[in-house]
């Protein structure tokens, strides 16, 4: 017995009206009388504003909410079950605490604990390790190896989150979701992207500082958010690079500018989502808390 039941309130089906403890009796008064009213004259009840009903967001059509959340990953029917009851689900921004409402999963925004969740299961989201010599793009004109090549037996159509030369490796996000790919690759919404790169020399302690101050290139001005040495090695140095704009060859120009040629480039996270010991050519599926992370740094 859910705990509306329990409480007299809204029941399974309810919309936002009384439940059983306050239907009116069988001589057709709506209720207790007020203290000090008249005897002979029923009482007028004074209702509330009741929040907007469940049925609001319900689509007959559609499939019910606790299943397309299990299939989301959060858990068992019945898990799904107790996080609509303690009110933690919005459809369309409006809580839902009801067992029965169906969601059109292609049409509405769900989101649990104010985190959208993905229920389309039409919708693509992988986390690819692009090799060096493969272009970042579906059908490459000269021939060269593409994104085509490792994922082109999907149906759908992917769009890629971002840019990788031909010579940089790491990490890629594909898609079919356009509205979050724009968003991610927007420098309003300021997703960082952290590389990380073998360039020529010992670098000096002030490059960091330079770095993050900003550089002149032909261009404009191009600041990192932050960099620091990772390692270094005979006649080389290893560097982490991370910065939220996407400007062609950006991280190889700047460190150009400053004097340390890259000889070794790649991307290892962009947002919350981590490259991993992923192996070059290989993708898998970002998960539920992944999606839900992006979208939250997307504003969406």
């Amino acid at each position: 017995m859910s705990e509306s039941k329990r409480s007299g309130g809204q029941g399974r089906g309810g919309s936002g009206g009384q439940g059983r403890a306050g239907r009116a009796g069988p001589g057709g008064t709506a209720g207790p009388r007020r203290a000090g009213g008249s005897a002979g004259r029923p009482t007028r009840r004074r209702r509330a504003n009741p929040p907007r009903p469940d049925h609001d967001v319900h689509d007959p059509g559609g499939v019910r909410l606790q299943k397309l959340l299990a299939g989301a990953g959060f858990g068992s029917r019945r898990a799904c079950e107790k996080l609509i009851e303690d009110g933690r689900v919005e459809v369309d921004e409006q809580i839902v605490t009801e067992l029965g409402v169906r969601v059109d999963p292609a049409r509405q925004v769900v989101r649990v604990d104010g985190d959208r969740v993905v229920v389309d299961t039409d919708k693509i989201y992988l986390a690819f390790n692009k090799p060096a010599g493969v272009v970042s793009s579906m059908q490459d004109e000269e021939g060269r190896p593409d994104l085509s090549d490792y994922v082109g037996h999907l149906s759908q159509r992917l769009f890629h989150v971002g840019r990788l030369d031909v010579d940089t490796e790491g990490l890629l996000l594909l898609t079919n979701d356009g509205d979050l790919s724009h968003r991610l690759q927007h420098p309003a919404y300021g997703v960082p992207k952290t590389y990380v790169a073998q360039v020529d020399g010992v670098v000096g302690p002030g490059v960091g500082k330079q770095l993050r101050e900003g550089v002149q290139l032909e261009d404009g001005l191009a600041r990192v958010d932050s960099f620091k040495v990772v390692d270094d090695i005979p006649g080389h140095s290893i560097v982490e690079v991370v910065l939220h704009e996407g400007r062609k060859h950006i991280v190889r120009r700047m460190l150009d500018e400053v004097g340390y040629p890259v000889r070794a480039l790649s991307r290892v996270q962009i947002g919350p989502v981590l490259l991993g010991e992923m192996r070059p050519g290989r993708y898998r599926a970002l998960s539920a808390e992944e999606v839900a992370q992006l979208y939250r740094a997307a504003g969406m």
